[in-house]
């Protein structure tokens, strides 16, 4: 009794798919006890282990299926790059699920964890993914041809998805860089440049995991890899050209991104010299006027014009005469 309430799971949903072209079985895991695939079958066993809070389950379950401490340790470190690691009896792959949030123009990643072995794959998620859910579907509805395929199939498929979501996650980010770049256009203003700033560390993000991501994928490429037949090998290297394909549209979009910061500061720069010509306009027209007010300003007892009648408004007039042959003149010679 003590052994089954120190193996029941309680935070983490583990859950086995096991298929072939003739059938299908899931079953939900609720001990550790019940954690196992069947033996001396030719059947495709998918463990999927959901919630990685609590970490002893996790160990239990890497020591039940033999996984090395190094994997268990990369898997319960949740900041891990794309990356593929050799085991004698397995390969462990990571990868990163990207999403973006629109209103706040960011980025984020979860961990994605895959252990692939002769006829099992196990994979390790943050928390639920609709990109598996895709792939249960087809194997549960005989969808497609995951079920006459074997076991590398399976992890195509998985990596497939995560670098097809790429793809809507690289569409969000264009929108919002349409979205900047009209904004430049109009009215740009601090929080424009924010944005860019945002948009650009959140492609640096990206670009960094997209690089050992194909490194991974040139690895399953290669013929005769562990794991990966022969019949497969199609698959992997179609993938390859997805991952190539992103890497350049990562490239594409950041370098549209540094011309926006050329066109930013031009724009801020051509609005400060409208502001500054503007103001040197006005400095222009007031400094004679200044110059005949500070004239009359002078205490002086005998002045010609102190005198006259007409004094003050003949001032006021010439003043405003001047001030009106300057900006005609100013227009006359394009300058306003």
């Amino acid at each position: 009794m003590a052994e089954e309430t120190l193996n029941e799971i309680k935070n983490t949903i583990v859950k086995i798919v096991e298929y072939d072209e003739n059938s299908f079985q899931e079953k939900l895991i609720k001990d550790l006890d019940e954690c196992k695939l069947q033996k001396d079958s030719f059947k495709v066993g998918w463990i999927q282990v959901v919630g990685l809070e609590d970490k002893e389950v996790v160990k239990k379950l890497g020591e039940r299926f033999g996984l090395h401490q190094l994997t268990l340790e990369d898997i319960l470190t949740l900041d891990q790059r794309a990356k593929i690691e050799e085991f004698y009896n397995y390969t462990y792959i990571a990868l990163r699920i990207f999403y973006y949030n629109h209103k706040e123009r960011n980025l984020s990643s979860e961990q994605l964890s895959i252990v692939i072995s002769s006829n099992s794959i196990i994979t390790f998620e943050e928390r639920k993914s609709k990109l598996l859910n895709d792939i249960e579907d087809q194997i549960k509805y005989y969808r497609g041809i995951v079920r006459r395929m074997g076991v590398d199939y399976l992890l195509y498929l998985i990596m497939d998805s995560v670098v097809d979501y790429y793809f809507d996650v690289l569409e969000n980010i264009e929108e919002s860089v349409q979205k900047l770049e009209n904004e430049l256009t109009s009215n740009p203003t601090s929080k424009t440049l924010q944005s860019i700033h945002r948009l650009k560390r959140n492609l640096i993000l990206l670009q960094k995991n997209m690089w050992p991501l194909r490194e991974v994928v040139g690895k399953l490429d290669r013929a005769g890899y562990k794991f990966v037949k022969e019949q497969s090998a199609p698959f992997f290297r179609d993938l390859y050209d997805h991952v190539v394909t992103v890497i350049e549209n990562v490239e594409m979009l950041h370098l549209q991104l540094s011309d926006m910061l050329d066109i930013y500061f031009s724009a801020v720069s051509t609005k400060l010299n409208e502001v500054m010509k503007v103001l040197t306009m006005i400095a222009t027209i007031f400094m004679p006027l200044t110059f005949i007010a500070g004239i009359y300003g002078m205490n002086f007892e005998y002045m010609p014009e102190l005198k006259l009648v007409w004094g003050y408004p003949a001032v006021l007039l010439i003043m405003l005469g001047v001030g009106l042959w300057m900006v005609f003149h100013f227009k006359r010679k394009g300058w306003i």
